[in-house]
């Protein structure tokens, strides 16, 4: 039997290093180029680099939603902002956004035209309504961006059955019933959104007041203790559909959908992406999509941030 040389017998071992050496090097080579892919889709983020933005909202819990989502869609997309919540009325919110304490903010078009835009209490239309406003605020360097579907508006409740038997479908049906018990707010008695509006409006004027204070008209209304109640229009009550709302075609409550009042230095700043981002999330906010908000915080305890960050991703805007 012949002996294998010496130099052939370590030639399997070296080739068994170099390729155990090869294996063990490709994770690291992996490693580095999945950061650096990484590195790379941060930087392609429109809001990279670019200057920091302050989100203003006013202190109730649809606000505090409304911002929620619109800070999440920003960062998503690489936009630094934050979040300055109780940011008081929108005369105090104008004021900030002049001063540069905040660069934007939700506010509902009929409470901005109220305060800011000189005009007529109550406008034909939303796009009237938002007409006003963007005068006001292309006057004074900011832009309001397109509004929300939904309009969280006072409006008049009741049971289905109750409607079903008295034939109720407007507000204006109201008019042909005597004794009618109404659960409201003690100033919904004064107000133009309140009696005062259903009697000059609608000719609404035989009407039992019962002032309640907010949030306990449904418990009133389910049981029988009055036969209408004034609620919001984004309650998370009416999700359940155990309550039908009166339509109310002229406008006696007036027209609340939300828009965002950004300061125009800041879109220059920030580039189209960020009005497209708020632009995104504004179309998904219909009046169910509120509801279903509006009830998993203020009805089922679950956080704002939580509640906003489920809807965006479920919409793909996270």
């Amino acid at each position: 039997m012949h002996s294998v040389p010496p130099a052939r017998s370590f030639r399997p071992l070296l080739a068994l290093a170099a390729v155990l050496a090869l294996a063990l090097a490709l994770p690291a080579c992996g490693g580095s180029d999945s950061a650096a892919v990484g590195t790379r889709a941060a930087a392609t983020q429109p809001g990279t680099e670019k200057p920091p933005v302050t989100l203003g909202t006013k202190s109730i819990t649809e606000q505090i939603l409304v911002g929620q989502l619109y800070q999440q869609a920003l960062q998503a997309r690489g936009f630094d902002v934050a979040l300055k919540q109780n940011i008081g009325s929108t005369q105090i919110a104008d004021r900030a956004l002049r001063a540069g304490q905040i660069d934007l903010y939700p506010d509902y078009i009929g409470a901005f035209d109220r305060a800011l835009a000189a005009g007529p209490s109550v406008y034909p239309t939303a796009t009237a309504a938002f007409a006003a406003g963007q005068a006001y605020a292309r006057a004074h360097g900011f832009e309001l961006l397109p509004m929300t579907p939904f309009s969280d508006v006072d409006a008049l409740a009741v049971l289905p059955d109750y409607a079903r038997a008295h034939r109720l479908a407007t507000v204006a049906d109201l008019a042909a019933l005597r004794g009618v018990r109404i659960g409201a707010p003690p100033e919904f008695r004064l107000r133009r959104a309140g009696l005062r509006g259903l009697a000059q409006v609608y000719g609404v004027r035989e009407l039992r007041f019962a002032p309640l204070t907010i949030g306990l008209q449904y418990q009133a209304l389910d049981a029988a203790e009055i036969d209408v109640a004034d609620v919001f229009t984004t309650d998370g009550q009416l999700q359940s559909g155990k309550y039908l709302l009166l339509a109310d075609p002229r406008h006696v409550f007036g027209l609340q959908n939300v828009v965002p009042v950004v300061s125009r230095r800041v879109l220059r700043a920030e580039g189209p992406a960020f009005a497209a981002t708020l632009d995104a999330v504004t179309r998904t906010l219909t009046t169910r999509a509120m509801q279903r908000m509006n009830a998993a915080v203020a009805l089922d305890g679950q956080s704002p941030a939580d509640v906003a960050a489920q809807f965006l991703r479920a919409n793909g805007l996270a």
